[in-house]
């Protein structure tokens, strides 16, 4: 085979493959919308996932959150100090930042390489040593009882994490400003106050919950294909995160041009 030819060949395969996938995921986010009516009757399975997606990840989301703000706070002050701007703008421009792109952006990231991968895993386990097809043979849907609670669990909490971290971010922020720029807490928040919207605040809880269920979606996906044993879990694992991560700045860029208008 000519070296053409095995490239050729190489990237119809990967073709294949991402359009093979494109559609499996689009068939499992239908399944999982017909299924949004077992909400009732798998309420307890639903709770469970909150707790273990949502309320597990808060001490993660609260970390990364102190140090997003900080380093906002810093940077922010930098530039005002380089292009001559007053100080007393640092809180508009850091609360901007915050609620609008990092906290919604950077919280699904951290979710993302926590989260999808734990679901890519977990299900990948599940389905290598066949323990969802004996929910099949149980004649139990695997959608309901797997899927459904964990994608709608992420699409649920990462918005609901988000409003911490925009929380965690400005005292972050705050405190960087105090004692690290010398501008008093009364100037920071004022500042904060008078670029605060509540649509931009919408807007990143509506950013928020797409990335979530993109999260759980892919994660979900990836889990219920894995093939291949022990090789193909940590495969799968790997493949659901860097998917998750490509989405959501793919997806982050068209909610920019579709919510916020310049």
């Amino acid at each position: 085979m000519e070296p053409m030819d095995f490239h050729v060949e190489a990237v119809g395969r990967r073709g294949i493959n991402m359009v093979t996938r494109s559609g499996g995921m689009a068939l499992l986010a239908g399944r999982f919308v017909a299924t949004l009516k077992d909400i009732p009757r798998s309420m307890h399975l639903i709770v469970g996932q909150f707790y273990s997606i949502g309320v597990r990840s808060l001490p993660l989301i609260i970390v990364i959150s102190v140090f997003v703000g900080a380093v906002s706070a810093w940077q922010a002050a930098y530039q005002f100090k380089f292009i001559g701007a007053p100080l007393r703008l640092l809180g508009s421009a850091v609360g901007k930042a915050v609620v609008i792109e990092l906290a919604p952006v950077l919280s699904a990231l951290v979710f993302a390489g926590r989260v999808g991968a734990g679901i890519a895993a977990e299900l990948g386990t599940m389905r290598v040593t066949e323990q969802i097809d004996a929910l099949e043979s149980l004649g139990i849907d695997p959608v309901r009882y797997l899927v459904l609670p964990r994608m709608l669990a992420c699409t649920v909490m990462v918005p609901m994490l988000v409003v911490f971290a925009n929380f965690i971010a400005v005292i972050g922020a705050l405190a960087v400003s105090i004692f690290g720029v010398d501008i008093s807490s009364e100037t920071f928040l004022n500042g904060y106050r008078m670029s605060f919207q509540l649509s931009d605040f919408l807007n990143g809880m509506i950013k928020a919950g797409v990335f979530g269920f993109l999260i759980g979606l892919v994660g979900c996906y990836e889990g219920m294909t894995t093939i291949g044993g022990a090789e193909g879990v940590g495969r799968s694992t790997t493949i659901a995160v860097v998917i998750s991560s490509v989405l959501i700045l793919i997806f982050n860029f068209f909610f920019a041009v579709l919510l916020f208008r310049i």
